[in-house]
Order: C-alpha cells, then structure tokens, then sequence
C-alpha cells in the first residue's frame, strides 16, 4: 500500500515549528525574511505568525528602523518574558539553575559551588529545587514554563534521563530525571542530556558553530566528554551514550583512569594529569587550579610549561584520532579544556599536522567556545526547548496554557 501522505494539519503544525524555530535562533525576523527562508507565500507566513502571536509565542511589530521606501515588513519577535524553560547544570564542582526565556535570554540565575564527592540525589535535588523556588517566585503571573532541561557531567539514557555512569560525580543507574521531576512539580517534561552533548549542541545553535554541520565539542569538568554532530545531527548512539571520547585509549599502558582502563584521554589531559605534571596536585583543584598553571606557564614557569606540553601533546593526538575518523570542520575545547588548549594549542596543532592526512585536515578550525562557561547550561535550555519548537501548539495546550 502507498504511504498517504502528511496531512494539511500536519503541515500547519510542522511550519508552525519551524518558524517559531527561526525566531528563537535568529531572533527578530522580517515577515519578509521569513518568506524567503522557508520558502512560503506571503500569506502562508501571515497565517502562521498570527496563530503563534495568538498563543502568545512570538509578537509582530514595526521594524526599528528602515532604510527603504515603501511599507516595511512587520517584525516577528519571540515572546522572550513570557515563554520560558528551567536550565539545569550539575558539575563536578558546581550547580547552575537558570530561568531562560524563548529566544535564549538567560533572564535570572543561580550557582553554588559542589562539594566534590559522591553525587547525592536528594541534595542535588533539593538544592536546584530551591533555586527553582527563588526563580519562579520573581516571574509574573502570565508567564508559561514549557519545560526543564538538565546538563549532566556523565552518561545519561537518552529516552528517561538515568545517570547510568558517571565515575567522576560517583552515580551509576541514578533516576536524575525522575528525581527531579518529582521535585520540582511542575507539570512539565524534565528532560536530560549529558552535557558535551548540550555543549555541543549548544555552540552550533548559538556559539562558534552556527552554520556548521559537522563539528566536535570536547568539554574538560575533572573529566573528559565529547559531542559530535555529523551531518547537522548528534551522533548520541542507540541510547544516548555516544561521544564518550574521553575514554578513548590514546596511551596504551598509561595512567589508570576512573573507567577502570588505562591510557584514557581524560586520564593523561584531565585535571589531574595536568596538575601532577606541574607538581600542583593537591594545593588547588577546578579551573582555577588549570588557570594557574596556564597563567605560570605563561611567566616563564620551565615545570608549567613542561606539564602543559606533555598534555598537549596527548590532547593532540585526541583530536588527530578524532579528525582522522570523522573529518569535522571545527573542533571546540571547552570547559577546563579552554584553558588548556589556548595554553598548549601549538602542540595541539602540531600533532594534527603530523598525523593527520592533509586532506582530512583542510579546512578544520580549532576554537574556543563563543558561550564560555555556559554552554552547557545554554544547551541544556535548548534541551528543554525541544518540545515547544517541534509542535508549539500542542505544546502549550499541554502544560497548561
């Protein structure tokens, strides 16, 4: 039998999703813009911006200014102080909640610092559920959450948000998603991602790699974890746990990682590895811990400068492996692995043009995340977005609209 084809309602709703799609990344739009990039007639356009300002998701105005004769094309904004989510981040040394609104606008934020250690669940989510109390107590009253979104340092099953892994943070089979649902009460979906994955989703939707489909996030947290888009889409695996590069064995032999292998990437380029090497294990731990050898390096430290060699090279040899298997345009270092790529970024470069076959290798950009330390919070309010650009209508009947 032949397929029938989709529906005039499921075609409504689809360009529904893509338009409000188009003003959450892109911000204000032209009517005009929007015709072009989606390539639908005038009215079509009209129709649609009509049913989302209806639902109270996008706003139409005059532009702010226009430099040509004739009637300007009304302007589509998003809805950026009513239509909000919850972004959650849970790092080995921090937690961050964030009120962001339709549009990316990080509208309010909380952080504390994490005690190192076991992950606790009742702690962790007590203490994001009281930084979503003092959130929600500041929003008015017409304001619409439309879902949760959870940045994790560890594996996370992609269909119901269980920590299956996370050696760094001591949690194996932790029901984080549902936990935190329970906590938080909102009626709405908590959804959870592990955070290279967000960070690299977050850095092609509004950092470094708009525009590019094929890239590779690393993010350093004590840890190492990975994102890879190929083609525009996240390679995440059968269940969510694709990208764990950090277990890549690059040294056969090497020092023992808390995977329980030896030679792991984030065994010889981890927090640790860089600080033992610099004789600085011990004193200070975190990012500012990796600054400071940075910062010493860059005095003329001769045993900082060593240490940041030797853990370039290894991460070198990382992302020669990785260029040499997926051939991405861009590689991005970030968390802790910002600073110590912008530290050691000419080993880092030597070692991609030594192993590395030219032709693999043209064009490739290495860089530095354009979200700092948020990206994995930005991506985690992306995660939470999903629902709401898929289907926006059912959407908001759904949570209560």
């Amino acid at each position: 039998m032949m397929r029938a084809g989709p529906s005039q309602e499921e075609i409504r709703r689809h360009n529904l999703g893509v338009l409000l799609r188009h003003v959450h990344l892109g911000g204000p739009t032209s009517r005009a813009e929007l015709t072009t990039r989606m390539g639908l007639n005038r009215s079509t356009i009209m129709a649609l911006t009509a049913d989302l300002t209806a639902a109270g998701l996008v706003r139409e105005e005059l532009p702010r200014e226009t430099g040509r004769a004739g009637r300007p094309s009304l302007v589509v904004r998003p809805e950026s102080a009513r239509v909000y989510v919850l972004a959650f981040d849970i790092g080995v040394d921090r937690l961050v909640a964030a009120r962001v609104g339709l549009g990316g606008v990080i509208l309010d934020r909380r952080e504390a610092i994490r005690r190192r250690g076991p992950l606790v669940l009742d702690e962790v989510t007590a203490q994001l559920g009281s930084f979503a109390r003092q959130i929600l107590k500041k929003t008015r009253s017409d304001t619409i959450c439309v879902g949760v979104g959870v940045s994790f340092s560890g594996g996370v099953r992609s269909g119901d948000g269980m920590v299956r892994y996370a050696p760094n943070m001591g949690a194996d089979d932790t029901p984080l998603g549902e936990a935190l649902a329970e906590r938080l009460a909102l009626g709405v979906p908590v959804a959870v991602g592990n955070d290279a994955n967000l960070g690299a989703l977050a850095e092609q939707a509004r950092g470094v790699g708009v525009g590019c489909r094929d890239l590779i996030y690393l993010h350093g947290d004590v840890g190492i974890g990975g994102g890879i888009i190929a083609g525009g889409q996240l390679l995440g695996g059968r269940d969510g746990y694709g990208g764990e590069v950090g277990h890549m064995v690059v040294n056969s032999g090497g020092r023992p990682c808390g995977c329980g292998a030896r030679g792991c990437l984030e065994a010889e380029v981890g927090e640790r590895a860089l600080l033992e090497a610099a004789g600085r294990f011990g004193r200070q731990v975190g990012r500012d811990a990796v600054r400071a050898v940075v910062d010493a390096a860059d005095r003329g430290d001769v045993v900082a400068q060593d240490a940041l060699a030797r853990v370039g090279d290894w991460l070198g040899l990382g992302v020669a492996n990785l260029v040499k298997i997926f051939n991405p345009e861009m590689v991005i270092f970030g968390g802790m692995l910002r600073e110590i790529y912008l530290g050691a970024a000419a080993q880092v470069r030597s070692r991609v043009a030594t192993d590395v076959m030219p032709a693999s290798r043209e064009g490739l950009r290495l860089r530095t995340p354009v979200l700092g330390d948020d990206t994995t919070l930005v991506g985690a309010a992306e995660l939470a977005f999903a629902q709401v650009l898929a289907d926006p209508l059912d959407t908001l009947a759904r949570v209560g609209a």
